[in-house]
């Protein structure tokens, strides 16, 4: 039994990421043993549940039946355990939780959750993509923007905002920006998000009188936002990051932001879980600390000025 619920894991995850080699990664396994459990399920049921080639893994019409189906058995598993644990009213057990890419906002946070308490297993996730909460069997899961789900639980943690930042040995040696058309001289660095591929914008509104976007040069690109932190600490260029990545190097004189009265835009943090669960204990004290810890620093980074 245990076999055959470790195979329907595998498949759901090979449905959700239609690739055999992200699948053994997320599993530690690898694509060949991937595969070869997704043949023996498929032997055992006598259908084909994916159409696979060189350049893609897709669902058969029988495995889009038996992807719901498995849905429904893995969410009362997980309904039977939420059950179990809210009789104890102790939080312990493990909690999956989907982190943005950029956690180092975060992992200060996690940290002190787990030596409050030692019973607790986390599992992370660490992804920029929108997690579905509820079909990959995520817990809780912290996000970045606006987001919308009817089968989830929103709460705000806080803002951050964007700024553009450079070394000072680079603006001494490049001149400092003044106004947004003036990027058009300067080695502009750009972060890719991983999920969907799309160049993260710079909101930045135009200067009085200067009509259109300002041209931004890509001198790199990068889907790494601690690669574009190092490469602008080295002095090689200037990016628009997170103002939570760049506040000690700011508050240090490594770096210097720029063109501050021109950023447009603000992003919020929300912690989600799914609305159909009963909330258990883990669950609850995580969410608890995350929206207690989150003010504090809050509070703490309006006071040095971001």
């Amino acid at each position: 039994m245990m076999e055959k619920m470790s195979g329907l894991e595998v498949f759901i995850h090979v449905a959700q990421t239609r690739s055999f080699i992200a699948t053994g990664r997320a599993k530690g396994i690898s694509s060949s043993a991937v595969s070869k459990s997704i043949s023996r399920l498929e032997e055992r049921l006598g259908v084909r549940l994916f159409q696979r080639n060189t350049r893609s893994v897709r669902l058969t019409s029988e495995g889009e039946v038996f992807l719901e189906r498995c849905h429904r058995i893995f969410g009362e598993i997980q309904a039977a355990e939420d059950e179990l644990s809210a009789m104890t009213q102790y939080p312990h057990g493990r909690v999956r939780i989907g982190l943005p890419l950029a956690a180092g906002l975060m992992l200060p946070m996690i940290s002190s959750f787990m030596a409050r308490y030692p019973d607790i297993e986390l599992d992370l996730d660490f992804s920029d993509r929108l997690t579905d909460v509820i079909d990959e069997g995520m817990d809780v899961v912290i996000r970045g923007g606006d987001l919308t789900d009817s089968r989830l639980i929103t709460r705000r943690l806080g803002s951050f905002r964007l700024c553009i930042v450079g070394s000072v040995e680079y603006f001494r040696r490049n001149g400092t920006p003044e106004r947004p058309a003036e990027l058009a001289a300067h080695a502009c660095f750009h972060y890719r998000f991983p999920g969907s591929g799309k160049i993260a914008e710079w909101p930045l509104k135009q200067s009085v009188n200067t009509a259109g976007s300002p041209t931004i040069p890509s001198t790199l690109i990068c889907s790494s936002l601690e690669a574009l932190l190092f490469m602008v600490k080295e002095g090689l260029g200037i990016a628009c990051l997170p103002d939570y990545s760049v506040k000690d190097a700011i508050e240090n004189d490594e770096l210097r932001s720029v063109l501050n009265s021109y950023i447009t835009h603000i992003t919020t943090f929300h912690i989600l879980w799914p609305s159909t669960r009963q909330m258990t204990p883990k669950v609850r004290v995580f969410v608890d600390h995350m929206i207690d810890v989150f003010d504090i620093f809050m509070v703490k980074k309006r006071s040095n000025g971001f």
